[in-house]
């Protein structure tokens, strides 16, 4: 149960985040795709090179373990994340 709270604290501070630095609003979003815009992608870039320094410190530390990750299926994984570029890009315009 603490593990549910904590990930729904964190989770719903990302959201805050998410909000202020202006991620929801529309013409931040079709900026992305127009090239115009970069504020979402550096933030998510920023997000991931935050998130994933923080794992491997707490790998270091003996926190957490990195579990086993099975091979992908990488024809799956393209095709799948053109669909739903594609679908988000269509949506957004």
């Amino acid at each position: 149960m603490t593990s549910f709270v904590i990930a729904l604290l964190l989770g719903t501070a990302f959201g805050f985040a998410l909000n202020k630095g202006g991620l929801t609003r529309y013409a931040n979003i079709t900026g992305v795709f127009r090239f115009t815009n970069l504020t979402v992608i550096k933030f998510m870039l920023t997000a991931i090179v935050v998130g994933g320094t923080g794992i491997y410190l707490l790998n270091t530390w003996g926190v957490v373990s990195f579990p086993n990750i099975p091979a992908t299926y990488v024809v799956g994984n393209v095709l799948g994340g053109l669909v739903f570029g594609i679908g988000m890009a269509l949506t957004g315009y």
